[in-house]
């Protein structure tokens, strides 16, 4: 078994918690929480699983690093904070551990990332001979392996376009919905996931991943912006009303320019209700999907629809891009010491999942 720790536990950590513990190549070795509330608390209750794990919460990053897991889930957020997590990472690659996340945007595409952040990690590899693979929540691979794989059974290819279509009526993520995406919020404010050159800085590592596999370079990468305002007041059964002319829904593109137009393309539509802006696409039922779309002949469509135990979506493709993440991880053990991306790293069958029982 391989020892693995969970480093952060809200939503992604929750959820690291329960994969980690569901693959029959790991074993839960410690979790490290930053919240002083959440130390000595089992693993299991922090994830919900509603029995224990018999693995305590801890502060002491020192003192979980000491013991030598092999793997890390890095689940702490990166998005205000990327040099702390860096480091972080980069910690725990001395420490000889293989590292998987989701924090550090600009390695979803390492080959290309910030030469500093690059030497960085490469530094630490060297140093204590871990390894380090992001990918996204979004999840990552509906905006990489998915599509290419997809792209693979394709005759003539015009437009490769990854969407993400989610309504958030149901959501219970208040201050991400509100403040950094914008909804409820006057429509003179300025979102921060939709300021300019946000969206490349986070999508864009997966344009240029794609492109690099396509063989294709890329004149440019672009952004586009779309806001509605609602029409009319809603209230959410978890993060309560939203008022008539506020921020209803996003429509945002990625789009990565060949040849002087967009051929690869990382769409997000997202709504705070399921009334607002019906002319823009939908899921097929139910809060989201994330679909992929070949325009070519022929045209392939490819809807994914991942829900959890509540019936939410958006936790549900959060669980799979935490399984890609996780699942890496024996793959990872096995290989040499370095900087991975998802090209790299095989999407392979479940062995040993079939059924939920473990070996």
């Amino acid at each position: 078994m391989i020892s693995a720790i969970v480093w952060g536990t809200g939503n992604v950590g929750r959820l690291s918690i329960r994969a980690v513990e569901a693959h029959p190549a790991l074993k839960l070795t410690g979790v490290i929480v930053h919240d002083p509330a959440k130390a000595g608390r089992d693993a299991g209750d922090l994830a919900g699983l509603g029995r224990a794990l018999g693995v305590t919460a801890t502060t002491d990053i020192e003192a979980v690093l000491a013991t030598g897991p092999q793997a890390v889930v890095y689940a702490a957020s990166g998005d205000i904070r990327p040099d702390d997590a860096l480091a972080d990472i980069n910690g725990a690659i001395r420490a000889g551990a293989v590292v998987v996340s989701p924090a550090l945007y600009a390695l979803y595409d390492q080959r290309n990332a910030p030469p500093e952040m690059r030497k960085a990690v490469l530094d630490a590899v060297a140093e204590g001979g871990g390894s380090l693979f992001v990918s996204g929540v979004d999840p990552g691979w509906g905006n990489d392996v998915l599509p290419l794989l997809v792209s693979g059974v394709a005759g003539t290819i015009d437009v490769i376009r990854c969407q993400e279509i989610f309504d958030y009526t149901t959501y219970d993520q208040p201050d991400s919905v509100r403040y950094l995406v914008g909804m409820g919020q006057p429509m003179d404010y300025e979102p921060p996931m939709l300021a300019a050159t946000v969206p490349t800085m986070v999508w864009g590592g997966q344009i240029r991943l794609m492109a690099r596999a396509l063989g294709v370079d890329l004149d440019e990468i672009r952004e586009t912006v779309d806001r509605l305002p609602l029409e009319d007041t809603v209230t959410t059964p978890s993060m309560g009303e939203f008022e008539k002319g506020t921020q209803g829904a996003v429509r945002f593109e990625v789009q990565g320019i060949v040849e002087g137009e967009p051929r690869i393309v990382i769409e997000h539509v997202t709504r705070i209700h399921a009334s607002c802006a019906p002319e823009w696409p939908s899921p097929p039922d139910g809060d989201g999907a994330h679909r992929v779309i070949i325009e070519g002949e022929p045209r392939i469509e490819v809807t994914v629809e991942a829900t959890d135990q509540e019936g939410n979506r958006a936790a549900g493709g959060n669980a799979t891009a935490v399984g890609r993440l996780v699942g890496a991880i024996d793959w990872l053990v096995d290989a040499e010491p370095g900087l991975y991306d998802a090209l790299d790293i095989p999407l392979r069958p479940a062995v040993g999942k079939l059924g939920g029982t473990r070996p």
